[in-house]
C-alpha cells in the first residue's frame, strides 16, 4: 500500500526536496495534499506530475487562476480548510511553511498525520507547548528535520537526559566570518545572500549571515529535547560537515556528519525504521582532516548575546524575538534598514519594556501568538523609520 504524504509548503526550498525523494520512490507513495501561495508555475507542474488532487492555494489571485486551470481537482483556498480536505491520518507530513504563518497549519494537521516532520524553526520556538499538547493528544510521531536537532534526535534517541553533558550545535560562520570589522560596516543585500555551504531561501540565508539561525536553533534544541540552555554551546565550524556534537558524562563524544545536503535528514524522516538507501559521497577525508572547529566571536555576531536574555521557561518573549527579527529581515531585503542595523534594533527592542515584559507570560493559545506577532511587527517597523540611518 502506498504511503500516503501531505506538504505544507510544496514549492518552497523544503517542500521541493522532498518532493525530489518521492519523485525517485513513486511507486511507494501518494501525494494527498500540498499547499502553495506564490510560485504557480512551479505548482502547476507538481499538481500534473503527482496527480495531486487536493491543493491549498492562499494567494487570492493565483487561487483564481489554478481553479480554473484544474477543473477537476479539488482546489482551495485558505490553509484552515485542511479540517475538510483530510478525513483520516496521512502517513507523513512535512510541514515547511516558512515564518509564524506556519504554526496554525501545523497545530491542524497533526490530527491527521501518523508522523509529522517539521521544518519550520519558527512554529517550534513561538508554539512549541501547543504543538507538544497536539503530538500527545493525537499520538503523532514527531520528527524534527533541521539538519542541526535531526543530528541531535539521532545521537541522544537512546539517551536519558541525566547522561548528557553538553551539546554543540554546529555554525558555517556564513558569508562573513573572515571579514575584518572595516568589512563588516558595508555588507551589501547581495554578500548576505551568497552563503558558502548551502542553497536555502533569502530569510533563512540573513539569518544565517548575522548568525541569528543559531540563536533560533539554541531556543528550538531546548525546547524540543527538554534541556536547560546551559546544555548547549554555538561553536563555529566553517565546512558545515558536523550538524551536532554531544557530549555525554560517561567520557563518550558522539558527532554527526553528512554532505551539506537537506535531503539527508528529510531522507531519513520519509523512510524512518524502513530499509532504503540514499545515493551519497564518499566520506570527505580532507573535510574529517580539517574540521577547524573554533570559538564564535560573539563582537562580530552579537545577536548570540540574545540567548542570555531568553527566560528558563517558555513564554512569549520567544514570539517576541522571532518577529522583531522576521521584521527586521524583511526590512533589511527591502533595502529600508542596513545589514548591522539588524543586530543593533533588535538588542534595542528586546530590552524595550513594552517587549520585555513578555518573559513574564506563557503562550496559552495561538490568537494569542498571533496577536503579540501583530503588535511586534508594527513596533518594530515605527522604530526601525526612526532608527535607520538618513
Amino acid at each position: 500500500m502506498k504511503k500516503k504524504i501531505a506538504i505544507l509548503g510544496s514549492t518552497g526550498s523544503i517542500g521541493k526536496q522532498t518532493l525530489e525523494i518521492i519523485r525517485k520512490d513513486k511507486k511507494n507513495f501518494k501525494l494527498v495534499l500540498i499547499t502553495a501561495n506564490r510560485n504557480i508555475s512551479l505548482l502547476c507542474k507538481q499538481i500534473k506530475e503527482f496527480n495531486v488532487q487536493n491543493v491549498i492555494v492562499s494567494d487570492n489571485k493565483n487561487y483564481n487562476f489554478i481553479k480554473k486551470k484544474f477543473k477537476n481537482r479539488n482546489i482551495f483556498n485558505s490553509l484552515n480548510d485542511i479540517n475538510k480536505i483530510l478525513k483520516s491520518k496521512v502517513d507523513y507530513t512535512m510541514s515547511s511553511i516558512s515564518g509564524i504563518d506556519g504554526l496554525k497549519p501545523t497545530l491542524d494537521i497533526i490530527k491527521f498525520s501518523k508522523t509529522i516532520a517539521i521544518a519550520n524553526k519558527e512554529s517550534i520556538i513561538c508554539g512549541w507547548p501547543l504543538i507538544k499538547k497536539k503530538l500527545k493528544k493525537y499520538k503523532t510521531e514527531f520528527i524534527p528535520v533541521d539538519s542541526e536537532h535531526f543530528s541531535i534526535w539521532s545521537l541522544i534517541k537512546n539517551a536519558k537526559k541525566e547522561d548528557i553533558r553538553k551539546i554543540i550545535i554546529t555554525a558555517s560562520g556564513g558569508p562573513f566570518l573572515n571579514f575584518t570589522n572595516n568589512k563588516m560596516k558595508k555588507i551589501s543585500l547581495t554578500q548576505a545572500l551568497r552563503h558558502p555551504n548551502w542553497k536555502m531561501g533569502k530569510k533563512i540565508t540573513v539569518d544565517s549571515a548575522t548568525l541569528m539561525n543559531k540563536v533560533f536553533e539554541v531556543i528550538e534544541a531546548k525546547k524540543i529535547f527538554d534541556l536547560s540552555y546551559d546544555k548547549f554551546k554555538i561553536l563555529i565550524h566553517p565546512k558545515s560537515y558536523l550538524h551536532a556534537i554531544v557530549i555525554f558524562n560517561k567520557g563518550l563524544i558522539k558527532f554527526l556528519a553528512h554532505e551539506t545536503n537537506m535531503k539527508i535528514p528529510i531522507f531519513n524522516s520519509i523512510y524512518n525504521n524502513l530499509d532504503k538507501k540514499i545515493k551519497m559521497k564518499k566520506i570527505d577525508l580532507k573535510t574529517l582532516n580539517n574540521l577547524n572547529i573554533q570559538e564564535a566571536n560573539y563582537k562580530k555576531f552579537p545577536v548570540i548575546n540574545i540567548l542570555k536574555k531568553i527566560p528558563k521557561k517558555d513564554s512569549l518573549f520567544e514570539t517576541v524575538l522571532v518577529s522583531v527579527n522576521d521584521e527586521l529581515v524583511n526590512l533589511f531585503l527591502k533595502k529600508k534598514i542596513n545589514f548591522n542595523d539588524i543586530s543593533k534594533i533588535l538588542i534595542k527592542l528586546l530590552d524595550n519594556k513594552s517587549l520585555s515584559k513578555f518573559k513574564r507570560k506563557n503562550a496559552k493559545n495561538l490568537a494569542q501568538i498571533e496577536k503579540i506577532n501583530d503588535f511586534v511587527r508594527l513596533k518594530t517597523k515605527s522604530f526601525s523609520v526612526l532608527s535607520a540611518p538618513k
